[in-house]
């Protein structure tokens, strides 16, 4: 495009100042004549006007922050009189591009300047890069100021041809700001201007449709609330209308206010009440939308579903609930007793107005330890049952999360109370049973521990000021009767443990399986059979048999469950046409029935069968996890054409274990001599210990005199006894040490057949927890040493077979 020429006027003109303001030619403004030097420059103009003829002409200069730019527009005043409020003024016309040069004199109080006017001369026609701006620039412009409603101002734009006016036209916009007006005024080149007039409005238009966006979505967003509370106000006054008429509460009234009502018509504690009603007031101040609202309204349903006030009173005929516990539970005479105890107690206590205390009431935390099958869970019932209490039973097997226990924070979705407050809420009063059940298989990862969140929940001292995450209030559990149930007993946290009454169910013996089979189990499974009472029964013999052949376990689920079997199998058989009814089992159709027996005695079992038939095999007793059970070691020595040496131990034995047989080896090699045994064996050859059923991990110090009985039998082919069974730690010097669970391996010793037992002096008042029935049928011999111990276990020695004895070393 061809380089613009531009025409050069030396002009003397005064000042008007423009305080942050700039006029561009062509512009129209009016100015206040109050200013006083806007009326300075105005007057100075008209007096030099009326001396030299024409109008008044002024110099129009922006100053911006005190300071004049370097470029003015010359004005005309083309009228002075008073403005649309009333002041006078003047309407001045910017006509030209003035460069400011040196201060110089005229008439008036006006400050004058010497100035060069400045005019583009744009060459005509317009190049085509200049006319495809001009045809943008009108675009753009045509487009605002549609969007204004401007349209007479459409009209002038469209009709401007000059592209520097065009350009200074941009100068009326009132998105400019100051600094780019300046901008505008001080380019002289007008193809530069309109560039920048149309940089400018194009930014605007975007930043335009943005915004118009922005307030299009806002807009949409707040008539959709408003309609939608326009509609909720519609629907509650329909609402109260439709109550209204039909005799009703106004079911329309505010919810916040229909929760004030509930929270002080509900018979609530004062300390439960003031945070209710603290919750109310901010239900109250937040909105419908708020997820805050929701919060607030699931806490105080909950809150109001508990029963705070509600207790069930005692039943406290203590003959009465002492029946009740004996009708339904043979055996079991220790938990009978704690139950009863605690009735009695609270009886006595409440006749004396001794209820509560310190704010605490007599409540109970029972640990109920013992193998699967003897009750544990269905005792929490019964004892429910003979207090006269509800029941509420928490599982608490497999959990891992504190808040399960404690409850959830209530920002979390989804927030529920602990377990503990929903067993109370779902037993409708605030003293009932709550069984713990499987306490012993809580875990801990990652979210907590919630054994020790239960270490509040179960000690006396604290539980009557109980505070869940979830209702964060006190909750009293003081008056609760806790029942927590475990298998094995070890596996509960100290700390938990101590806060419990701990009370051992070691299992049945054979004679109270046989009433809880005829009087509980029969029954049950006769009605789950389809089976009328009188239909079948099943003899004394064939329930005992049932119980010590068929079966052999602490409790009696597996004879439930064999009871139910030999019970399809009848009714089959009667659907078939195989069997009439009624029918009586003896002890001789069990075999017809359901098979042969699973667990015959040792005693039962031919001699030679036996497997202590052979030396080096002794009976030990143990306690696992399903009860007591017997234990067998076999020992035997490596021959010493195979070099081989040491001791070697098999059957996945722990690390307890694997020291007791070091400690039985250890006392044979130093005391062999004295018990006439050929040591020299244990030098030469290698000693190999060995307890069958390798797939049971066992551990535990009281194998210690079972191993060295058995490596005693092998060394002097002397047999052990086979009506022999035995328990006890050894130590280096043949002491014999107590151990635990005794009770629990009586029993097995019992229900194996075994007549004759070995245990340790110190263990000697554990037999008064032995049933009467157990004991009768048991030789129980407490020993102090090891050589009581082999003088009982080992047979003759004419009893070995002369070719398993073991030569004396030379």
């Amino acid at each position: 495009m061809a380089t613009e020429s531009h025409a050069v006027t030396p002009l003397a003109l005064p000042v008007l100042p423009l305080d942050d303001e700039v006029v561009l030619p062509g512009m129209v403004v009016p100015l206040d004549l109050s200013d006083t030097d806007v009326r300075a420059a105005v007057e100075a103009a008209q007096a030099a006007a009326r001396e030299g003829g024409g109008k008044p002409e002024v110099l129009l200069v922006p100053r911006i922050d005190g300071t004049y730019t370097g470029t003015g527009v010359i004005g005309t005043v083309e009228q002075v009189g008073r403005l649309s409020d009333g002041d006078p003024g003047a309407l001045i016309r910017g006509r030209g591009r003035v460069r400011i040069g040196a201060g110089t004199s005229g008439p008036g109080a006006a400050l004058w300047v010497e100035g060069t006017q400045i005019d583009a001369v744009v060459p005509d026609p317009l190049p085509g890069a200049a006319a495809e701006l001009v045809k943008e620039y009108k675009a753009l412009a045509t487009s605002w100021l549609k969007k204004r409603g401007a349209w007479q101002v459409v009209d002038r734009v469209q009709q401007i041809e000059d592209i520097s006016a065009l350009a200074d036209n941009s100068g009326y916009s009132p998105f400019l700001t100051t600094a780019q007006k300046v901008q505008l005024l001080e380019t002289v080149d007008a193809v530069a201007r309109l560039k920048l007039a149309i940089q400018w409005l194009g930014e605007h238009l975007a930043e335009q449709d943005v915004a118009e966006s922005i307030a299009k979505d806002v807009q949409e967003g707040v008539d959709k609330q408003q309609r939608e509370f326009l509609l909720r106000r519609q629907l509650e006054a329909v609402r109260k209308e439709l109550s209204e008429l039909n005799g009703g509460p106004g079911s329309g009234a505010d919810e916040s206010d229909d929760y004030r009502a509930r929270v002080e018509a509900a018979d609530l504690p004062e300390h439960v009440r003031e945070a209710a009603l603290k919750e109310v007031d901010k239900l109250e101040r937040s909105s419908d939308q708020s997820p805050e609202g929701s919060w607030i309204r699931t806490w105080l349903d909950t809150v109001l579903e508990l029963p705070w006030t509600e207790r069930t009173e005692d039943a406290y005929d203590i003959r009465g609930a002492q029946e009740i516990l004996d009708a339904e539970h043979a055996g079991l005479q220790d938990v009978k007793e704690r139950i009863t105890e605690y009735l009695a107690v609270r009886k006595r206590r409440s006749e004396r107005g001794l209820g509560v205390v310190g704010g605490r009431r007599g409540g109970a935390v029972l640990a109920l330890v013992g193998p699967p099958g003897v009750g544990k869970t269905s005792l929490g019932e019964s004892v429910a049952h003979a207090m006269g209490r509800k029941f509420v039973r928490v599982a608490l097997g497999g959990v891992r999360d504190e808040a399960e226990i404690r409850g959830h924070r209530r920002t979390y979705v989804g927030a529920l109370p602990g377990r503990i407050v929903r067993a109370i809420k779902e037993a409708g009063s605030m003293n009932p049973v709550v069984l713990l059940d499987e306490i012993d298989k809580v875990g801990s990862d990652f979210r907590g521990d919630p054994a020790a969140a239960l270490l509040e929940v179960l000690d006396p001292a604290q539980n009557h000021t109980f505070r869940d995450h979830y209702l964060e209030v006190e909750l009293d559990l003081s008056d609760v009767v806790f029942l927590a149930t475990a298998n094995v007993l070890e596996a509960i946290p100290e700390a938990l443990l101590d806060r419990m009454e701990l009370v051992r169910l070691d299992g049945y013996t054979e004679d109270e399986k046989v009433v809880i089979a005829r009087d509980h189990l029969l029954p049950r499974q006769l009605e789950r059979a389809g089976l009328e009472k009188d239909e079948v029964t099943l003899d004394e013999s064939a329930l005992r048999k049932l119980a010590g052949e068929y079966t052999r376990e602490a409790g009696v689920r597996n004879l439930e469950r064999a009871v139910a079997r030999l019970l399809r199998k009848v009714a089959a058989q009667h659907e078939l046409g195989d069997r009439e009814l009624p029918f009586t089992v003896t002890e001789a159709d069990l075999r017809g029935l359901i098979g042969r027996p699973h667990h015959v005695p040792e005693s039962a079992q031919d001699p030679a069968e036996r497997r202590t038939a052979v030396p080096g095999v002794a009976t030990g007793l143990a306690v696992t996890g399903a009860g007591g059970d017997v234990l067998f070691v076999e020992a035997s020595l490596a021959d010493p054409e195979t070099g081989a040496s040491g001791l070697t131990l098999t059957g996945q034995l722990g690390d307890v274990m694997k020291e007791s047989a070091q400690i039985a080896l250890s006392f044979l090699r130093s005391h062999g001599a004295e018990l006439e045994l050929p040591v020299a064996d244990l030098k030469d050859r290698g000693v190999h210990i060995h307890f069958p059923a390798g797939a049971v991990p066992k551990d535990g110090p009281s194998a210690g005199i079972t191993m060295t009985t058995a490596l005693a039998s092998l060394l002097s082919g002397r047999l052990v006894r086979t009506d022999v069974a035995m328990t006890g730690e050894v130590s280096l010097t043949g002491r014999v040490l107590p151990i635990g669970g005794l009770k629990q391996k009586l029993l097995a010793a019992h229900r194996a057949g075994i007549t004759t037992v070995v245990i340790p002096k110190r263990n000697e008042a554990d037999l008064d927890d032995v049933p009467a029935e157990v004991l009768d049928t048991l030789e129980v011999h407490p020993v102090t040493d090891v050589r009581q111990v082999l003088e009982i276990a080992l047979a003759p020695a004419s009893a070995a077979r002369p070719e398993e004895r073991i030569p004396a070393a030379a």
